[in-house]
């Protein structure tokens, strides 16, 4: 893990409750699917993954982009998130992302992808570069 100090300031916080998720700063608010009413419509966790891959990865591909070509606002990434379920009935998750941007030679796009995997937090060659810590809430905070 890197030195705390070396962490961006910046930190985004998300709630989901009763079918709805939401940011702290209102930029995402929308409704969920629930595994326990199917006739609910809403986001499903896989099109959350979906988009957070993407979104995630578009970051990463526009810096690396600004690095070998002016063209960085062409980036566009479309990632393809499915869920499946272990024999333990645990969940895992299989995330597939492309990257493109218009003007560049096959060269460049391999460098522009081979980058943006290396900056991004989950790189598709190291899963040790994440961790995921899931932790009791304090119920008398709100």
């Amino acid at each position: 893990m890197p030195n705390p100090s070396s962490w961006l300031p910046e930190k985004a916080t998300a709630t989901a409750a009763g079918g709805h998720v939401r940011t702290e700063d209102g930029g995402l608010s929308t409704a969920l699917a629930s595994p326990l009413a199917p006739h609910c419509t809403g986001l499903t966790p896989e099109q959350l993954l979906a988009a957070a891959f993407a979104s995630c990865l578009h970051h990463a591909a526009v810096e690396a982009a600004a690095e070998i070509t002016n063209e960085a606002h062409t980036v566009e990434v479309t990632a393809e998130a499915t869920l499946g379920r272990d024999d333990d009935g645990r969940y895992r998750a299989d995330v597939h992302a492309e990257i493109s941007s218009a003007g560049l030679t096959r060269d460049q796009l391999a460098d522009l992808v081979a980058c943006a995997d290396r900056l991004w937090p989950f790189s598709s060659s190291d899963a040790s570069r994440h961790r995921l810590t899931v932790t009791p809430a304090d119920n008398g905070r709100r």
